[in-house]
């Protein structure tokens, strides 16, 4: 009967007790043996030969930026004495940007290195616009910061470790050209030796020295993959902090994508306001006008307007419903009262059954009330259109401390997209998604195929800070 070794088990205490480990390798002979593995197969991997070819790229692109910068700079300091040389400083600079996507491109396909670009260059208009925005620009100092860093690091520090490779990579393979060239050496007695390298007075010049120096080489092999890594590290780190986008850049990018959001949800309800506007209530009050011009004439003439000014009275009160309802969908007058009284109104309404749940310890400010008001309002909608389910739960609580979360779950069918195109029937979540993220906030759909559908908003209870 043959013995299997079982998987190990861990079990893990409390955090006063120490992590046990049940029926695994011991941990010295399973430590030992996978630095040894990894040593081994280290000048094997793809991933040493990719970081090889980085260097070697990295020196030429190196010796390529140094010229750069000295005669693109210098030049242009240079000619700055007669003016042309401001905007000619001003390009170079800028050329730091195709500098930058260049690095960023072989540090992703060869490092393994793939970070997110930094924001394009944003021009003011005109000659002075342009030469502010280009000396203003972040990235493009950077950039010349991590040029002038490659011009040490890439071209000085690469050339080492090149030459260190090429001298390792020789001297295993010694014995080849020592056999195949038979170099000569003569010595200081005059007595001519068969070595192809000497150390002092220490020649050679046999197959046992031979075969030590390509030992010597090949043991060397295996460390040199570590020596490369660690340089490549350094040039990972540069094209993180200097050539990416800063948390700085990712936060202006959100904020113009949440502005974009904003001013396209005003003008998306300004839009559906006039049209409300011309369509309902202005087509209305043409109709009262109309009716009470008649009564106007029929009294005129002796006759009897009651029915004319009645209809006119109805058709009053219909523009009066008319203008209630379009205030409501600008603002509801329930929110007032708070966001919770205000949902148990929305919710009444729906022909769903819906269960609330609301518990706020505090007030969100009015933007927040209204947005998660009007989004509660459209979840219902699509429940009610699309979801075919039979009962609901909007639960709202507070997330944290700055945070409310609205969640709107149903019993449907599911498979409900976050984005407009994917969402049965045109859901319009992403919409409901920019405009969460338009005051900092996050939307997050879980609709399995047979559902439940669960879709929770994440808000800021302050606002967009």
């Amino acid at each position: 009967m043959t013995h299997t070794p079982a998987e190990p088990t861990v079990i893990i205490g409390s955090p006063g007790e120490q992590t046990e480990v049940v029926d695994g390798p011991p941990a010295d002979q399973g430590h030992r043996g996978g630095v040894l593995a990894t040593v081994a197969r280290a000048p094997f991997r793809l991933r040493a030969w990719k970081e090889l070819g980085y260097l070697i790229l990295s020196f030429v692109l190196g010796c390529v930026a140094v010229c750069y910068l000295f005669f693109g700079f210098g030049g242009g300091l240079y000619a700055s004495i007669f003016l042309v040389g401001i905007p000619l400083l001003a390009v170079i600079l800028l050329g730091g940007r195709v500098w930058g996507r260049i690095y960023r491109s072989l540090g992703g396909a060869l490092l393994g290195i793939r970070v997110e670009a930094p924001p394009a260059f944003v021009r003011a208009p005109g000659l002075i616009g342009f030469l502010k925005s280009a000396f203003t620009d972040r990235v493009s100092w950077r950039a010349a910061l991590f040029l002038l860093a490659q011009s040490v690091l890439g071209v000085v520090v690469g050339y080492i470790v090149l030459v260190v490779t090429a001298m390792v990579a020789f001297t295993a393979l010694s014995p080849i050209p020592w056999l195949l060239f038979d170099p000569v050496q003569v010595d200081e007695s005059g007595v001519e030796r068969h070595s192809l390298v000497q150390f002092g007075s220490f020649y050679v010049d046999t197959w046992p020295r031979a075969l030590a120096m390509s030992g010597i080489g090949i043991a060397l092999c295996f460390a040199l993959p570590w020596l490369i890594r660690g340089v490549c590290w350094v040039h990972g780190m540069l094209i993180t902090h200097l050539l990416a986008a800063t948390p700085r850049d990712r936060q202006l990018a959100e904020l113009r994508a949440s502005r974009r959001a904003a001013v396209d949800d005003a003008a998306a309800t300004l839009r559906r306001v006039e049209r409300d506007l011309h369509d309902g209530t202005q087509a209305r009050l043409v109709t009262i006008a109309m009716a009470l011009g008649r009564a106007e004439e029929r009294l005129a003439a002796g006759g009897d307007p009651g029915d004319l000014v009645a209809e006119a009275r109805a058709g009053a009160k219909e523009a009066l419903t008319e203008l209630r309802e379009l205030v409501r969908g600008i603002h509801p007058p329930a929110l007032e009262l708070g966001l919770g009284p205000a949902l148990e109104t929305l919710t009444a309404r729906c022909a769903v059954p819906v269960e609330l749940r609301v518990h706020l310890p505090r007030r969100p400010s009015p933007a927040i009330e209204a947005i998660a008001y009007f989004s509660v309002a459209e979840l219902l909608t699509n429940v009610v259109k699309h979801a075919r389910a039979t009962e609901i739960t909007v639960t709202v609580s507070p997330e944290g401390l700055r945070s409310l979360a609205i969640a709107v779950r149903d019993n449907g069918i599911g498979g409900a997209r976050p984005s407009g195109a994917g969402a049965a029937g045109g859901s319009g979540l992403a919409g409901l998604a920019a405009r969460a993220e338009s005051v900092d906030g996050t939307l997050t759909v879980d609709s399995p195929a047979g559902g439940p559908t669960v879709v929770t908003m994440v808000l800021p209870m302050a606002g967009p800070q």
